[in-house]
């Protein structure tokens, strides 16, 4: 393997390791908003 492939590879990786990160943060994040309370509630009548 020469330098070129080496690096394409570690920058293949590297885009998977962020796209996980996005996932998986954009995931606890909405789980995390479905345990909480909503703050308004749009057919509450006051």
């Amino acid at each position: 393997m020469d330098w070129g492939s080496i690096f394409y590879l570690g920058v293949t990786f590297g885009l998977f390791a962020i796209f996980v990160g996005i996932v998986i943060r954009t995931y606890s994040k909405k789980r995390s908003n479905k345990l909480e309370e909503p703050k308004y509630r749009m057919l509450d009548d006051d």
